[in-house]
């Protein structure tokens, strides 16, 4: 099928420059005087360095550049020399191009349906492809909205499969961002190595504690008198990858296991979309396995 990018003309002329590289004296000038060349104005910059001595730069530069789309092949040309010269990675994100989204959701749909609504209301700039479940209990929801439905039955037996499914659909669909929206299926490396650092999940503890099945109930035998929830970039190690954002609720010793769950349903459904929308708005850059997040 043909999935070519959805163009947001509000942003036509509007890109997100991210750098990463050795820090040292210079770099903000040199990245100020490479957009002025463009006629480029910064309307947002954000950094961060780890150590001004001898540490890792890292920039958010937000700006807009009229006729962006004539410019912006030169530009990325021009800038491969100052990318060598200061050892920097980078990457140009244009946000007329809004990022292709697949959620992939189990039995509990709440996660689901906060990214749907927020999605209904133009505040997560992203086009949702498809939904990808185990359970068919969500169809009738998203169909309605007119994004298709994918109901592929999963569990550790049969997971190969299920995967090389899951890979062919995103290819298909041209997905650039996977959201786990509660989808309580382990991911193979295989799958996670096709999408590094572009699948986003909701784990329902504040990490790292609680790690794996069932943080609630372990969290009540615990006395716990905080829960949380943590959204991460999924690698190869269970719920141990890059934390995007964490929220946390108090409790007491008169929450049982069940409400413990409806309070922390709430924080994992903000928790998860404040890290989608600052994936979507190109805010975040990995770093080993933290991120910086230009909020």
């Amino acid at each position: 099928m043909n999935a070519a990018k959805v163009a947001n003309t509000k942003h036509t002329n509007e890109a997100v420059l991210l750098v990463k590289c050795p820090d040292k004296p210079g770099i903000v000038a040199v990245l100020s005087e490479f957009l002025h060349t463009f006629d480029a104005n910064i309307i947002e910059s954000s950094q961060y360095s780890t150590d001004p001595a001898d540490g890792t730069f890292f920039i958010r530069l937000a700006y807009y550049c009229d006729q962006l789309g004539e410019k912006a092949e030169q530009m990325e040309k021009n800038f491969e020399g100052i990318a060598r010269a200061f050892d920097m990675t980078y990457a140009f994100h244009y946000q007329a191009q809004k990022k292709r989204a697949a959620i992939f959701v189990s039995k509990e749909p709440h996660c689901l349906l906060e990214l749907l609504w927020e999605y209904q209301t133009g505040d997560l700039p992203m086009e949702i492809a498809l939904v990808v479940s185990n359970y068919e209990n969500s169809r009738e929801m998203v169909e309605a909205l007119g994004i298709p439905f994918y109901y592929i039955p999963a569990n550790k037996d049969i997971r190969a499969e299920v995967e090389a499914r899951q890979i062919e659909l995103m290819k298909e669909f041209d997905v650039d961002v996977l959201i786990l929206a509660r989808y309580m299926q382990i991911l193979t490396p295989d799958f996670v190595s096709h999408f590094e650092n572009r699948i986003i999940n909701i784990h329902h503890s504040f990490l790292p504690a609680f790690i794996g099945a069932d943080p609630y109930a372990r969290a009540f035998a615990r006395g716990v008198k905080l829960i949380g929830a943590t959204s991460h970039y999924v690698t190869n190690d269970l719920d141990e990858g890059p934390i995007i954002e964490q929220d946390v609720e108090r409790v007491d010793h008169r929450v049982d296991v069940k409400e413990l769950r409806k309070i922390g349903s709430k924080i994992e459904r903000r928790v998860l979309v404040k890290a989608v929308k600052w994936h979507l708005e190109n805010r975040i850059i990995v770093e080993g396995n933290k991120t910086i997040v230009f909020q």
